[in-house]
């Protein structure tokens, strides 16, 4: 697939890219190879090919969930502005 420079053009307008206008034709067939190859890569046959190993299938490593910090809430509050039922009070922003 070969992309013109109208399309790279639309296609940086909609990515909101700015590109020199000097580059529109490199950057033309830079993407029309990316397409060729996936055009390609898309025309093997894969059956049987088992899938690559994935990262997340591994086991993960967890932290165990314990407390580490004091709580110190009250401490914290007693020098916000305005404090409430243990919450802030902040000044409303939307109608």
């Amino acid at each position: 697939m070969s992309l013109s420079a109208e399309e790279v053009n639309k296609i940086a307008h909609l990515a909101r890219l700015g590109i020199n206008q000097q580059d529109v034709q490199s950057l033309a067939q830079d993407l029309s190879g990316m397409l060729d190859l996936m055009t390609q890569m898309s025309a093997l046959n894969t059956d049987g090919i088992e899938p690559m190993a994935h990262p997340m299938d591994q086991a993960q490593r967890l932290r165990a969930d314990v407390v580490t910090e004091t709580n110190q809430r009250e401490h914290f509050q007693a020098i916000a502005p305005q404090v409430e039922a243990g919450l802030y009070l902040v000044p409303k922003v939307i109608e």
